[in-house]
């Protein structure tokens, strides 16, 4: 039986003073829009942004509230994506799902048993989903689960996660199925998005586990299936994903975020997000009065991370720059401290992080000013080169065609700096004035 911190307690229901302050700050007439574990992969990498927590956890639409700041998201899947994503989605699971068992190992599909998991709401859904796993584990046989809903509790409030599919194994083993759309090329795919949907589906791991820790005989694989089309077709392969990193990883960030509640209480009365009755300048001030932990890996993971990365770098604050920067400054916060301790302004000498930097700023003035003397240098050497005359045809008197065009950039510099071009001989003037008769007639093509 698999255990881990979030396993034992089921998810709470927020209470009725928190519901209803959560609907203050989403809006009386907003429909609260829902995690997904896209998003909650996405907030646990961050979990020091109290502003992704409360607005996530309020059920806030950052998209349109990105829209109404004037800085739209960027990203997103296409329409096209989409129904790509849904066709090959439904033909994996076509026929009871025959495809998926038979990449699961099973050949007769009629041994796997597909529960009906509709239910009304969300939390409907839920029960029906535990009471579909308990019944399918003790049965012993092969159960598909198609889309059921699992419960997590992210920071005090129920988060309800959708996954593609879970398959019960006759040993009592729980094992997640995700479907992607990206392909696998010559037993291969994306590092990215396999990535991506590993920390996804951790997330799925990480809600099954509360669930097996109340279901006798129960256990949940640490090992994902994803299925994805193979090469260039739509024929659906799989790959088996080790997910043990990732779900440690989100179950330490999840445990660090902090509650709605201590996030919702140091807000002033009347703070709202709603959209439809707010103009701009009020949800920018709204916005504000959270706190946010801005990183530019924000950019490819929150709708409002362009608003954020604009206020990050009015206030000049040394995150703007990447984590990574930011460790390396210790308690230089800003760039314009920065830049000071550099210049030796400001900062304690002892402070490795100033010393650093004075160091590197030592080391730039002198590349700086060994670079200008190599230029001077350079620049007197060039002046003192004469400027040849063009060579020139014995039988026309003319430059040759590869003097001239090779003379071009000298006798433009020279003619830049006042100098003047070599004078033209006098036979060359008067090949230049004969006719073109007298030319062919001593044997020179004329062109």
């Amino acid at each position: 039986m698999s255990e881990s911190p979030d396993s034992a307690p089921p998810p709470k229901a927020p209470t009725t003073a928190l519901r209803q302050r959560l609907a203050e700050l989403r809006g009386p007439a907003a429909q609260p829009h829902p995690l997904d574990a896209r998003a909650l992969a996405a907030l646990a990498a961050n979990p020091g942004c109290k502003r992704r927590a409360l607005l996530d956890g309020a059920g806030v639409d950052k998209a349109a509230l990105a829209s109404a700041l004037g800085s739209p998201a960027s990203f997103g899947q296409s329409q096209f994506a989409f129904m790509r994503g849904n066709a090959f989605e439904a033909k994996v699971k076509a026929d009871g799902g025959k495809e998926l068992m038979r990449l699961l190992g099973l050949d007769d599909p009629h041994e796997v048993h597909v529960p009906d998991l509709s239910a009304t709401g969300p939390e409907g859904r839920t029960a029906r989903t535990a009471l579909a796993l308990r019944e399918a584990t003790g049965a012993g046989g092969f159960a598909l689960l198609d889309h059921p809903m699992l419960a997590l509790d992210v920071a005090g409030s129920p988060a309800y996660l959708e996954p593609d599919a879970v398959v019960v194994h006759p040993d009592g083993r729980w094992t997640v199925v995700e479907i992607k759309s990206f392909p696998i090329i010559d037993a291969a795919a994306d590092a990215a998005k396999v990535g991506a949907a590993a920390r996804q589906a951790a997330v799925y791991v990480l809600a099954l586990e509360r669930l097996a820790a109340l279901t006798e005989g129960a256990s949940v694989a640490h090992s994902v299936l994803l299925v994805c089309p193979k090469d260039f077709t739509n024929m659906p392969t799989a790959s088996v994903v080790d997910v043990r990193k990732q779900l440690s990883v989100t179950r330490r960030q999840l445990t660090r975020l902090a509650r709605l509640e201590d996030i919702a209480a140091e807000l002033p009365d009347g703070v709202t997000f709603d959209v439809e009755s707010c103009s701009a300048e009020e949800l920018a001030d709204a916005v504000e009065q959270v706190p946010h932990a801005y990183a530019p890996e924000c950019l490819a993971a929150c709708e409002l991370a362009f608003h954020c990365r604009d206020r990050a770098r009015l206030a000049g604050a040394v995150e703007a720059l990447g984590r990574s920067v930011r460790g390396e400054l210790g308690g230089l916060t800003t760039i314009g401290d920065v830049l000071a301790a550099a210049r030796g302004e400001a900062g304690d000498p002892e402070d490795p992080a100033v010393g650093a930097l004075r160091r590197a700023a030592a080391l730039r003035a002198e590349s700086l000013r060994t670079a200008g003397r190599t230029a001077a240098v350079t620049e007197t050497a060039a002046d003192r080169v004469p400027v040849p005359g063009p060579a020139t045809n014995r039988a026309t008197g003319r430059p040759t065609a590869a003097d001239r065009t090779a003379d071009r950039p000298a006798v433009a510099r020279a003619a830049t700096a006042g100098r003047e071009t070599a004078p033209v001989s006098d036979a060359a003037r008067a090949s230049s004035a004969a006719p073109r008769g007298a030319l062919a007639e001593e044997g020179v093509e004329c062109r």
